[in-house]
């Protein structure tokens, strides 16, 4: 950390001197990197499966047309490839106590993989989930999950959490009018009364980091006021109402030590999300080459969830909602300019939205205010369809 600070200090003093670097790494190596829990949830099972990249390529690239099996016992679960590297089961299952399941991937250019056998920890429910107003460790004011678990027989130990969070967005210069084009080739532009009506949205977020507790140096094996998300006050998912369905994942001894050194590599629960700065040992093997690295790990894990609903005014009665995602400034362009239309080729961008009618345009203004899209289009930010466990 030091080194690259000093490169930094020293490329200042010589800034306008020097020629971009780009770095080029000629010994990159391409493996599979394996993401795959099996649960006891009765559902269609995933596998993911991807390449590593290399340092300036955009992101992983899928591994397609895999072949692609859950082994249990004398029973195969075959899963079929739904999107480039996501791997659906044919059938929904669920994972059974006292039985053992092992992956295997077949890939297309003929490598054969293969996983450690695992078993089914025992389940354990969460006593409960609760919203609390605090101040964090950052001093930042906002909205604690904490999370209860308690199991009197003490097996469960290693617990691994994951959220999604659902929020719904108003359009704060929502309007009912669009506009569009007065005639071919005109820059004029009319308001049309609006068929979708992309006022009210509703947003999904998932956790996107590795969240873990163990109870092995505790007397009793619970979980008590343990933070599985902390929202700041002014974040605008809260503004209106918002639920977090939060799944406890009961984990092996080996599962958890692996999620809890990927925590420790990037810090986030992607495999591929950050370069590591070592080489992470999962479970998963080439069957032919014993010397072929291979990212990932296959877990099969108890679950169980509880979901929670509040509202901003439920902790900030009377106080102003949090600023929206976007500034909401309105502009008011002309319609044209020394013979050139000037509105209606930013509103053919799809970028803005009609707000309001200029009804005192002053100089160098035009006849219609507009604003950024998801100012006016909550569809930016969600789907208008009100989800199924959606409750008031």
């Amino acid at each position: 950390m030091k080194l690259w600070s000093l490169i930094f200090i020293i490329s200042l003093c010589f800034y306008g001197c020097i020629e971009p670097f780009e770095a080029e790494f000629s010994d990159f190596e391409s493996a599979i990197v394996v993401e795959a829990t099996i649960t006891n949830e009765m559902k269609q099972q995933q596998v993911f499966l991807t390449r590593t990249f290399e340092f300036e390529a955009d992101g992983p690239s899928a591994e397609s047309n895999a072949n692609v099996r859950v082994i249990a016992g004398s029973v195969t679960f075959n899963f079929e490839e739904t999107n480039p590297g996501v791997y659906v089961s044919t059938q929904a299952f669920a994972a059974l106590p006292n039985t053992a399941y092992q992956l295997r991937i077949e890939t297309q250019d003929g490598r054969s993989y293969s996983s450690n056998e695992i078993l089914l920890p025992p389940a354990t429910q969460i006593d409960g989930v609760r919203a609390e107003r605090m101040t964090n460790d950052d001093g930042d004011d906002g909205i604690a999950i904490l999370v209860d678990s308690f199991d009197p027989t003490g097996s469960s130990v290693n617990y691994r959490y994951t959220y999604e969070e659902t929020y719904r967005v108003i359009a704060p210069d929502w309007s009912p009018f669009d506009l569009e084009e007065a005639s071919e080739g005109s820059c004029e532009m009319v308001k049309v009364a609006k068929e979708n009506e992309e006022r009210t949205c509703y947003g999904t977020d998932f956790s996107n980091e590795i969240i873990l507790t163990n109870t092995s140096d505790l007397q009793e094996d619970r979980v008590s006021n343990f933070m599985v998300r902390f929202i700041n006050r002014n974040n605008y998912i809260i503004s209106h109402r918002y639920t977090i369905l939060v799944r406890q994942l009961i984990q092996s001894n080996v599962a958890f030590s692996f999620y809890e050194t990927l925590g420790q590599f990037s810090g986030s629960e992607s495999l591929f999300s950050e370069t590591q700065p070592g080489f992470l040992e999962g479970n998963v093997f080439s069957e032919q080459d014993e010397e072929e690295k291979v990212l990932g790990f296959f877990d099969v894990a108890s679950v169980t969830e509880k979901r929670i609903f509040f509202n901003y005014t439920d902790f900030y009665p009377d106080e102003p909602l949090p600023p929206y995602v976007s500034p909401c400034r309105r502009s008011a362009p002309v319609l044209s300019e020394f013979g050139s239309c000037i509105l209606l080729p930013i509103y053919e961008t799809n970028a803005v939205r009609f707000a309001a009618d200029n009804d005192t345009p002053q100089a160098g203004e035009g006849p219609f205010f507009i604003v950024q899209r998801a100012c006016g289009d909550c569809t930016v930010l969600g789907g208008a369809e009100v989800p199924e466990f959606w409750t008031e």
